[in-house]
């Protein structure tokens, strides 16, 4: 049960910042969310179950990593955190080998400006590579896939940037 809740560099529901804590428990609390790490791709097999670890090594502990929530059910959810994981690398000129990428879809309870339209909120970790420019880039970039994988718009995608500290 202990490494079905490691994520990152240790970080895990009981430890994590508050805004990462309630993140990661969306997370591992989805009936279908999707977790690649360096190590593995894996899915929840039902509420509250996750299969497998985020990680089996700190080697490569997630650096950088997105957790991404949205209330529209994406089309091809496997394409969509693979392409989210290439757009990270790219985006904050990191190793894809090191890219970790959660995505709950489909969350009935969600708003964003008082309106439970299609939309998205994210978190992305990161020992540097947090800046002005990177966070446009990459927050752009994930807008597009939303927009083509989920018909979410642009204007209702908001994520949320963080230098972790080594």
């Amino acid at each position: 049960e202990e490494a079905h809740r490691r994520v990152g560099r240790g970080l895990n529901h009981t430890n994590a910042p508050a805004p990462m804590r309630t993140a990661l428990l969306a997370c591992l609390a989805s009936t279908e969310a999707l977790l690649i790490s360096p190590f593995r791709v894996t899915s929840s097999a039902g509420r509250g179950s996750v299969k497998a670890a985020a990680c089996d090594s700190e080697a490569n502990d997630g650096d950088p990593s997105l957790i991404l929530t949205t209330n529209v059910a994406l089309s091809d959810k496997a394409a969509f955190v693979k392409a989210c994981s290439a757009a990270i690398a790219t985006s904050l000129s990191k190793p894809e080998a090191y890219v970790a990428v959660c995505v709950t879809d489909g969350h009935e309870a969600m708003s964003f400006g008082g309106s439970t339209d299609p939309c998205a909120l994210g978190c992305v970790y990161s020992i540097g590579a947090i800046n002005q420019e990177n966070n446009g880039a990459l927050t752009k970039a994930i807008s597009e896939l939303l927009a083509a994988h989920g018909a979410v718009p642009a204007d209702r995608v908001y994520l949320n940037f963080f230098d972790v500290p080594r």
